[in-house]
């Protein structure tokens, strides 16, 4: 029969289910056949924090949102269109996010008695009324995989997995996405195993096939491609982006990369990643632990290679003493920090950007470090190479706040011109018929003199005491200490030359509220800034990228506004040092749930400030 199709500029779909029903490789898989079709697109991951939860309940539900539209978009989205519920416990985590009149599909063979019980349901909420205001569909979505793989010489339990590829099949039909990478998928994931491969791809089909045939689905939606600048492009998360970013950085300087790194979410996926790019000079550590991990990438920095650690706020405590000793040698090393929700613990696959003091601060002694903060996916590859450019230059660890919001979640990114990238000069010491003074400083930079060591006629000291200006000497006098503490400011303080002023988007020039965000919150902010516009209201917005130091303009930026709004995802953190360094009383609007920022509640919070004005 024919069905009708209706044209809509975006839609919101959150896959969920039990940590085992594949969520996560059905909500990847229609991303990039989305993103190969050409819309433009934000994905939300959510992991559940336990690594094996109890099948069925509550902590165990994994869910994966995707907005995709035919114009540019900036977030993962406030609320679905659409839920596909797998079983109670996803139904009843996220039903409370679906808007009135959405379309909820739901699997009702996981919805017995048992499973109700499991997560606090006293009637089976398909049938006693309490979804009356959202679209259901209430389809057998197990049985009908494990009856369309009858024919197939594989357990009852393996076709029952394959529910993920028959709820992904109706989606897609639903959605008039592709399907020609999704088989291609299939083929080389199960190349070893024939049969659940050919099962797989048979419940893929049997879910477009349902689509097309079932009276339960009346009607086709259809997304067309977005408007992009020419180009290549591909789908990217965070995390791909930054290990790429390290590669690139090491190309444009010469370098060898040495990644010395120890496992941790949301971070692994980086060492993952550039573990994979050995062509390209890049070898790869996973040592035992975070201390171990950032000595070697240090001694890898020592000996002429771009040193790298990666990991999460828990590992920057671990790693801090050799941070600091990082500072002391003033050798160059990227210290990556993929912010989880803490403290201790906390929420391992939770968002959060609240290590921004304890990158600025937590070392003992005065410790000084640049500090960088990518805002999208894709940024993080450019946020990576500045990094890099900052830490080569200027011979300093350089702390990259990255978060697990732009780490796991995706988005269209467009293959940088490789001959645009900046070159970035390491500038050896070379040896010279003087004696080798390694701490005498380039007067520009303030930067002292990377030499390689077994060079001869570079011999020189190193290790955490204190050095005697020029010479590096071991020295305990009081005044040199002084000086060497007040150099290593003056260096970092002296980037903020170095680096662009912070662009401020004021269309109207009629603003007197300013909206400034770091990091991922950028999406959520400008989406809320559009909404604001729209309404007719006047608002400017900045991004800070570098929080130590700051942009050289940046207090001018925020005095030229009457009211100034800081949105975080901590207590207040980038706040505080604007309040303590730049005695600027901003507002702060925080939240610390483990989730992004919606821009609906943003649009509220700054209309509000606004209309007090």
């Amino acid at each position: 029969m024919t069905k009708q199709v209706q044209q809509l500029d975006r839609v919101i779909i959150r896959f969920a289910g039990d940590s085992g029903d594949g969520m996560q490789l059905t909500g990847d898989r229609f991303t990039q056949e989305t993103a190969a079709f050409g819309n433009d697109l934000s994905t939300l991951p959510n992991f559940p924090a336990e690594i094996r939860a109890p099948a069925g309940t509550l902590p165990g539900v994994s869910s994966f949102q995707l907005h995709f539209a035919d114009h540019d978009i900036l977030t993962p989205g406030d609320a679905p269109d659409v839920l596909v519920a797998m079983n109670p416990a996803a139904l009843k985590a996220n039903v409370a996010d679906l808007p009135r009149g959405s379309d909820l599909i739901i699997n009702t063979d996981e919805f017995s008695k048992r499973n109700l019980a499991k997560v606090g349901y006293a009637a089976d909420p398909v049938t006693d009324g309490s979804l009356d205001e959202y679209r259901v569909h209430a389809l057998p979505l197990t049985s009908m995989t494990v009856t369309a793989l009858e024919g197939y010489d594989i357990s009852k339990k393996d076709a029952e997995r394959a529910k993920n590829m028959f709820a992904l099949g109706l989606l897609s039909w639903l959605y008039h996405r592709p399907t020609e990478g999704t088989v291609g998928f299939l083929e080389k994931k199960f190349a070893k195993k024939p049969e659940i491969m050919k099962a797989n791809i048979a419940a893929f089909q049997a879910g477009w096939s349902y689509g097309e045939t079932t009276e339960a689905f009346s009607v086709q939606y259809e997304v067309k491609p977005a408007e992009h600048e020419a180009g290549l492009y591909r789908n990217i998360t965070g995390n791909a982006a930054l290990s790429l970013g390290i590669v690139a950085a090491g190309v444009q300087s010469g370098l060898p990369v040495y990644l010395g790194s120890y496992p941790i979410t949301p971070a692994s996926d980086i060492l993952h990643e550039l573990s994979k790019h050995k062509r390209f000079g890049v070898r790869t550590f996973q040592a035992e632990d975070e201390i171990a991990a950032v000595g070697a990438a240090l001694g890898a920095s020592f000996g002429g290679s771009l040193g790298v650690t990666t990991t999460s706020g828990p590992g920057i405590a671990l790693k801090s003493e050799t941070i600091g000793l990082a500072v002391a040698t003033e050798l160059p090393l990227l210290v990556i920090d993929v912010q989880r929700a803490g403290p201790s613990t906390g929420l391992p696959t939770k968002t959060e950007q609240a290590d921004l003091l304890q990158a600025m601060f937590g070392r003992n002694g005065e410790a000084p470090v640049p500090v960088i903060a990518p805002q999208s996916p894709s940024d993080c590859f450019d946020a990576a190479i500045e990094a890099a450019r900052i830490a080569v230059k200027y011979r300093t660890p350089v702390i990259l706040l990255s978060d697990g919001y732009l780490a796991n979640g995706s988005e269209p990114w467009k293959l940088p011109d490789v001959a645009s990238l900046p070159t970035i000069e390491p500038n050896f010491a070379a040896p010279s018929q003087e004696d080798f003074e390694p701490f005498r400083r380039d007067p520009q930079t303030l930067a002292r003199p990377w030499a390689i060591p077994g060079t001869a006629g570079l011999e020189h000291r190193i290790g955490g005491l204190e050095k005697a200006d020029v010479t590096g000497n071991i020295s305990y006098d009081p005044a040199n200490h002084d000086t060497m503490v007040r150099l290593r400011q003056a260096k970092v303080d002296g980037i903020a030359n170095d680096i662009a002023p912070l662009a401020v988007d004021d269309p109207s020039g009629a603003a007197r509220v300013l909206v400034m965000g770091w990091g991922g919150t950028y999406g959520a902010i400008s989406a809320a800034v559009r909404r604001v516009r729209a309404a007719g209201g006047d608002v400017a917005q900045a991004h800070v990228r570098h929080l130590n130091p700051f942009p050289a303009n940046l207090p001018e930026v925020l005095r030229s506004y009457d009211k100034v709004i800081v949105p975080e995802i901590n207590l207040g953190q980038l706040a505080m040092l604007l309040r303590g360094r730049l005695l600027i009383d901003v507002i702060g609007y925080n939240q610390v749930r483990g989730l992004p920022f919606k821009s609906e509640e943003l649009q509220d919070v700054i209309q509000e400030v606004i209309d007090s004005e």
